[in-house]
């Protein structure tokens, strides 16, 4: 089954179309990327997948739900991971997690809490305000909460931002071992394209709100005849296409 499956998508805001008639899915258990420069609609995507925005028309699908009909039996199952959506400053890292724990009906949260922090890390952090965390803290202390309830489709938005190199090359080894011992499904936007050639099945290349080109890191490398998805990047950004790369 399709996880996640886009129809025609399209979202305006005024006169101004951030969104532009994509259509896409992504097969349960794999990895999309997602890419694009600034103001690509990649964000506008994302938060249109979360519910959080109404699309202008079309339609998505997650886990075999309407998200215009039956959104909250999908999100249920869903969660998102953003270091640039902060957490209550006052609160502990410990106080956060409980909170959106109990937003998802986690049993047995304190054990959930503990596995976390095992895996990510946190322990050092877990009695300290949110506020007083660094940015590659922060960035840590958000994908233990995107994981608190074990979710079957999880967006990510720059998972590894602010990490130094050997965090998040920890981080990204434990996303590829939580897929492959769950299941579950990743969208990752990202702007760090080792990062989308190591852990995506697909990648999506946005641009002023429509996709471009499509296709495996592979076969993007093979057809604009690159060494690196950032090469790759920067020809579509820069409106080169495959026939004009020498």
């Amino acid at each position: 089954m399709d996880a996640i499956v886009v129809s025609r998508l399209t979202k305006h805001y005024g006169a101004a179309l951030a969104v532009s008639d994509i259509s896409f899915s992504v097969p349960a258990g794999s990895t999309l990327g997602l890419l694009g420069g600034n103001g690509a609609g990649k964000t506008t995507t994302i938060a249109m997948l979360l519910g959080l925005l109404l699309p202008t028309s079309g339609s998505i699908r997650i886990l075999g739900h309407d998200m215009a009909r039956d959104r909250f039996a999908a999100l249920a199952r869903m969660n998102f991971s953003s270091p640039y959506v902060a957490l209550p400053h006052r609160l502990s890292v410990t106080e956060n997690l409980r909170v959106y724990a109990h937003l998802y009906d986690v049993p047995n949260t304190e054990r959930r809490i503990r596995e976390l922090a095992d895996e990510l890390d946190l322990h050092e952090l877990l009695d300290r305000p949110a506020g007083e965390l660094s940015a590659g803290q922060k960035t840590r202390v958000a994908l233990a909460k995107s994981l608190i309830n074990r979710p079957d489709v999880l967006l990510l938005d720059e998972p590894t931002a602010s990490l130094d190199p050997d965090t998040g090359d920890m981080v990204r080894g434990w996303l590829e071992r939580y897929r492959a011992a769950t299941g579950c499904t990743f969208l990752l936007a990202s702007h760090n394209m080792a990062e989308v050639e190591r852990l995506c099945s697909d990648v999506l290349m946005l641009k002023r709100g429509a996709i471009v080109d499509r296709g495996t890191p592979g076969e993007l490398l093979d057809r604009y005849q690159r060494d690196g998805l950032e090469e790759v990047f920067l020809d579509i950004a820069r409106d080169r296409r495959p026939e004009m790369v020498p």
